[in-house]
Order: structure tokens, then sequence, then C-alpha cells
């Protein structure tokens, strides 16, 4: 496989893809986007109806058309600010968002929007000194997802992109231009734009140590996915899908937040090979009778150990070897008298888990003390808004780690200190979610427009 390109796409995520729907949109077609992973409807866990199971590889779950994105339950978070600062590196931050909008409505999103009738939630809200984010969303589904994704894909390449899946880029390097050394020979490019997702994070952050750029750590989220009976936040899913809630502790003042709310969804484990986290889904033709969500502590390191993904891939490898190779599950009422849940008391519990192969165990043997209290405080605070969410049946599943990626130096418009080398997405740590990466991937695209534009003056 060797052949040029005007600009090689390292990643097919809401980034990857979105940079490749930019170029096209404005004249440049000859773009190659190349990733590890398979095509959309391939990932399928063939054991369920889901994407990710106890079966699945760490490939699976990441990689492949879609990026990490194409497997979770596609919330569109429609506001410039969240998933990262948009502001940063445009200045029509909402313009931008609503195009990438209009894009995700073109190929299937649904009409309908939530999160733009909340005022009196957020009084509550203020009223118990949480900070609840009012946020324009929609939600595809994880089970409509995938036909989103394909739709554009076909659009991609109808348009002239090229899509090389499965296929490994193992190496970047650049003369007179750049040369992609995957593990089916080489490709060469004009621009790059890497686009590596959570997945290639660790990949891209050795390329940049390799090609000079300058990365920085960033924070991490650490807890649990909380799951309560439906019924608990039935009337706030009713008005914001996935409802953002912040949180100060008191004992340790430490930032606690909600993410990822699946309404009548599942908890499903993903396995990334050396360690296992749990995650949420919410479908449209499937429901459970539970709503589960993640409330997660944001950890910064300082000197002598900056490397908050060393730290929390430590606490997620302690929390598999305790869960026997699972994510370990354990009702509120017990760790907050402070012994390990069984399976018997599991099955006393209302409450009856999602996520059937999660151990019963005790959190508190893989979570540090400080975290732990975070979590009882933040769920007891966040229960002043909605009752019940703080029960002794409650059930917490652990680990649920986010991890941040290196932060590259860029400009305004993603291009690194290396000339034509631009990032985006989660991969770069420039974003945070499908709608935000995706714009970063549009930013780029736009760079290397204007530099076009730049050599057709000269």
């Amino acid at each position: 496989m060797t052949r040029h390109n005007t600009v090689a796409i390292i990643g097919a995520g809401p980034a990857g893809l979105l940079a490749a729907h930019e170029l096209s949109e404005h004249g440049i077609s000859d773009v190659v986007v190349i990733d590890k992973g398979k095509d959309i409807h391939q990932r399928r866990c063939p054991m369920t109806q889901y994407t990710k199971c106890f079966r699945c590889q760490p490939c699976s779950v990441l990689c492949g058309l879609g990026g990490a994105g194409g497997l979770s339950d596609g919330k569109l978070n429609l506001r410039a600010d969240i998933g990262g600062n948009l502001a940063e590196f445009t200045d029509q931050p909402e313009e931008l968002v609503e195009a990438i909008d209009r894009i995700f409505l073109a190929h299937g999103a649904p009409q309908k929007m939530y999160g733009t009738q909340v005022q009196e939630l957020q009084k509550r809200a203020s009223q118990q000194g949480i900070e609840f984010v009012p946020i324009p969303q929609r939600h595809i589904g994880s089970d409509r997802l995938p036909a989103v994704i394909s739709s554009l894909h076909q659009d991609l390449e109808k348009k002239g992109v090229t899509f090389v899946l499965e296929t490994e880029v193992q190496e970047v390097s650049k003369n007179d231009r750049f040369i992609l050394h995957t593990d089916r020979g080489d490709l060469t490019a004009d621009y790059v734009v890497a686009a590596a997702g959570r997945s290639g994070a660790d990949w891209l952050s050795r390329q940049a140590t390799q090609l000079g750029i300058p990365a920085r750590h960033a924070p991490i989220d650490i807890g649990v996915r909380v799951e309560v009976p439906a019924m608990v936040m039935e009337d706030i899913v009713q008005k914001a899908w996935d409802p953002k809630f912040r949180i100060y502790t008191p004992t340790y003042d430490d930032f606690v937040r909600t993410f990822c709310v699946c309404p009548e969804g599942f908890v499903v484990m993903e396995d990334y090979g050396d360690y296992v986290s749990v995650n949420g889904h919410s479908a449209i033709g499937r429901k459970s009778a539970n709503t589960n969500f993640a409330f997660l502590v944001n950890v910064t390191l300082t000197e002598p150990q900056e490397n908050t993904t060393a730290y929390g891939m430590s606490i997620a490898s302690m929390a598999t070897v305790l869960g026997g190779t699972m994510p370990i599950v354990q009702r509120l009422g017990d760790l907050r008298t402070g012994r390990r849940s069984t399976r018997e008391r599991i099955q006393k519990s209302y409450v009856k888990p999602s996520l059937t192969t999660a151990t019963p165990g005790d959190i508190t043997m893989a979570l540090p003390h400080r975290m732990v209290t975070d979590i009882v405080e933040g769920l007891d605070h966040l229960s002043r808004v909605i009752p019940g969410v703080a029960q002794d049946s409650t059930l917490l599943y652990a680990p649920e780690i986010k991890f941040y990626s290196m932060r590259f130096e860029v400009t305004r418009a993603m291009e690194t200190p290396l000339p034509g080398f631009f990032v985006a997405g989660d991969g770069a740590g420039v974003s945070r979610g499908i709608v935000a990466s995706a714009a970063t991937g549009m930013i780029a695209a736009r760079g290397i427009l204007a530099k076009e534009g730049q050599k057709i003056k000269d």
C-alpha cells in the first residue's frame, strides 16, 4: 500500500470523521482516514445486543469507525463549553456546535431536544449549594448510533474520502512530506490530522516525543457508576436527558460531578486488557428498570508524580484484581457500614443489577479513602435534589475512570509546533465527548484549508 494524499487522518472517530467532512465540503477530497479497528457494524458484540461485554476485546471497544463514541449511547451535548472550551480555538464556538448538530441531524439523529426547560431544576440545585449545568442535548441511543455513523461514512466515501480500516499506523516521520508507516505499507501526505482517540492516546504521546511536540499531563476523573431505580430520576431526565450536577464535598472540598446519565439503561463492562472498567448505555429499543450514571472525583497530581494516567491505571488494576477480572459492585448501605457486599445481600436489594457479571465486594479496598468519602458525601448532598439517589439499596460499580490524554501544545487551528501536523479529539487532550471532539476535528480541517489557501496565493 503506497499512495500520496493531501491529508491523512489517523482515527475514524468523531474528530476524524468531521475533519474529513469539513475538508471534503471545501474541495479537498484527496483525504485518507486510517483506523486500526473495524467498521461500525462489525464492532458489535456477537453475544448480546450491546457493543460491550465481558467477551469484547479492547480494540473492539475503543477502535474502529465511530471511535469510542461510536459505541456510546450517543449523547450530543450541544454547548461549546462542555467537553472542553471551544472558545479557546474559535471566535464562533456556538456556530460550530450548531453546524455539528446539523450534520448529525442530516444523518439520522433525532429531532427531539432535551435540556431547554430546566429553570426549576436549576433553582432547586442552587438552593442546595449544587451547580446544575443546563445543556441542550440530543440522545441518539446505542442501538441507533451505528446507523448514523454508517450514513456519515457512506456520504464521505461518495465525496471521494478513502477509508483504510483494520490498519495500524505504527509511526509517523517527516522529510519533505509526512510518512505514515503502517502494518500494510507506507502512506505519504502533505498534512496529518492525528485524531487517535482514547485508544491511541499513549501512541500519540510517544509520537509527540519522537517528533519534538510538547505535551503535558491533564487531570483525571475517578469514581463509580451509580445505579438506582429509574423512577428515582424519572422527572429529571424527562427535562434533561443527561443532567450535569457539580458538587464540592464538605470534608476535602473536592470537585465531584455526575456524568453520562443513562435513563432506563444498562451498566456495561469495558475490557482494556490489563484492567476493566465500567460505563453505561441507554438504548431506544431496549429498556431496563434502572437508571445509571457516573459519579466522579476530579484528581490533579503535582510533583513528584504528575502522571495521572499511571495513577488511574494503578487504581483500575487493583480493582480488577479484587473483582477477579470483573468490576466490583457494592450496595451503598454496605459501603457506609464498612462491610463487603455479598451476592446474598445484593439479591435482597430491590435494585437489581443490570451488570450481572460484576463481583460483589468492597470498593474501599480499591479506591482511596479520600475518594470514597467524596463519593458518599457527594451522593448524600445530591439526594437533596434527587430524593432516593443515596438509599442503602443504591448500587455502586467500580472502577469508573475517565482518562484525560496528554494535552498537546497547539495553535488556535489545532496545529502543533511541527508545521502541517495537526491534532484533534480526546486522544490529544483537547476535547472530551462526541460534539467537542467533532468540533476540534473541524477546526483542524479549517486550519489545513487556510494553509492550502495561502499556498494557492503564493
